[in-house]
């Protein structure tokens, strides 16, 4: 467990956010808080002088107090299936009601999980602190649907974030029409950026239009030359006809042009794929934005073969909702 927030907070996507399906399949007990809170994409908040029938209202899962020496727990279906890299069980706002301990299991299942359910270890029992995020990193390469967060007797938990790998089954995807190359749903995700100060990069590849200005990737206002950059891996390796670019939400704030670049990359790092991302091809040359807008691409999009990575480019700063690049899957 660490205390400082890890890379795998900024590389990887939370596999427990509902929008993507993720659900609370069950829970012993969510007396206090409803156990779905602790889901929400959101940051905790707290509400001074907030009540409802139970007591004070909390922003996560909050169970009555225990005096059967039991113990509390929550089944939660991952939204896609993937290869779990780490864990954040946050208390923020649990001061005096927090779970003095947790431990957490996960599994593979088609079905929802019953008393036959193979249920494999990730985070065996630790402590945990009030009011504090508690990190750990997960080494297994094995693909899971739903875990299981074990609270030791009782309490409150405000978040529970599962972040990974989407494992997606290629050999079931209708290779005969296009798909969007940069949707999490297929395993595109944003490895790399030179600056996120507003909002991640990775709300460009979630599914929908960003419901608000926060669900995007926006970037400081540049004060110096230059413009702001991120890189998605895509899901897929594919060849890209058509480039979806939206701006939804974002007004005052929009960046005054884009454009992409894309490479096929066989192996390196993250640092190695940054360097060689200045001279990959222009798969889409610089194009005018508009506010609060989805602009798409068809025609200005260069043909550059299979690409597996795609670097967007945005001129000086600003801030983009969603991209979708749109393409056919190599079969």
């Amino acid at each position: 467990m660490t205390e400082t927030t890890p890379d795998f907070v900024n590389h990887w996507i939370d596999l427990a956010q509902p929008r993507l399906g993720a659900e609370i399949v069950s829970c012993s007990d969510d007396f206090f808080a409803e156990c779905g809170r602790m889901l929400k994409s959101e940051a905790p908040v707290f509400i001074d002088g907030k009540f409802d029938d139970n007591g004070k209202w909390m922003d996560g899962w909050e169970t009555r107090r225990r005096r059967n020496g039991g113990y509390d727990n929550a089944i939660v279906k991952l939204g896609l299936p993937g290869e779990i890299m780490g864990i954040d069980i946050d208390t923020t706002h649990f001061t005096g009601n927090y779970p003095p301990a947790a431990s957490l299991e996960a599994c593979s299942s088609n079905a929802a999980p019953d008393d036959s359910t193979q249920w494999t270890t990730l985070i065996e029992s630790t402590s945990l602190r009030g009011d504090s995020h508690h990190y750990f990193s997960i080494d297994s390469a094995d693909s899971y649907t739903h875990v299981r967060l074990n609270i030791y007797p009782d309490g409150g938990v405000a978040r529970l974030r599962i972040y990974g790998r989407v494992v997606c089954d290629a050999a079931a995807l209708d290779k005969s029409k296009p798909h969007n190359l940069a949707a999490v749903e297929l395993g595109a995700r944003a490895i790399a950026w030179n600056d996120a100060h507003y909002g991640a990069v990775a709300n460009l590849l979630n599914p929908g239009r960003g419901v608000n200005m926060g669900d995007g990737w926006e970037t400081r206002r540049r004060r110096e030359p230059g413009n702001d950059w991120c890189i998605i891996e895509l899901g897929q390796v594919g060849e890209i006809g058509e480039v979806l670019i939206d701006t939804a939400h974002f007004k005052g704030n929009y960046p005054d042009r884009c454009s992409l670049q894309a490479a096929r990359v066989s192996a390196g790092t993250v640092d190695s794929i940054i360097t060689q991302s200045q001279f990959w091809q222009e798969l889409l040359p610089p194009q005018k934005l508009e506010m609060d807008s989805e602009h798409g691409f068809r025609d200005e999009v260069q043909p550059l073969g299979r690409v597996s990575h795609v670097r967007v480019n945005i001129f000086p700063d600003g801030g983009l909702s969603r991209v979708r690049l749109l393409g056919k899957i190599d079969g």
